[in-house]
């Protein structure tokens, strides 16, 4: 497991599709980043850890993260040491991997975040 490629599983793809055509974003990643910001705003460790990315949906860390691949990355540690992780490369992967989805599912189990509205307000500083 690494940060070169960011990929999703077959559900996570199914709750994008449907958030891209009622949202109107069409990118995988921007949708992919709210839901990062999302699931690392929650203080609750995700309940599943494992999770099979076994979608086509597949993406270069770089293209996931764009010109802030620095500040994604030091949140990503920073979740780890919160966690009680060591922020290795594996496990700063594997905590992506599981926030990302958490907030995929946030995103998709809310009709208030099928707009853009819905989800600036989603992740607006209380």
């Amino acid at each position: 497991m690494s940060l070169e490629n960011v990929r999703l599983s077959q559900p996570a793809k199914d709750r994008l599709v449907w958030l891209k055509r009622t949202s109107g974003i069409t990118q995988w990643n921007v949708l992919c980043r709210w839901a990062l910001a999302l699931s690392l705003k929650d203080p609750s460790t995700p309940l599943v850890k494992e999770i099979v990315t076994d979608s086509n949906v597949e993406m270069s860390w770089r293209t996931f993260a764009g010109q802030h691949g620095d500040v994604y990355l030091a949140l990503l540690k920073q979740r780890c040491v919160a966690d009680g992780e060591e922020p290795t490369d594996e496990n700063v992967a594997k905590t992506l991997t599981v926030h990302l989805h958490r907030g995929i599912g946030y995103l998709g189990g809310h009709k208030e975040m099928a707009t853009i509205e819905g989800l600036v307000g989603s992740v607006a500083v209380s």
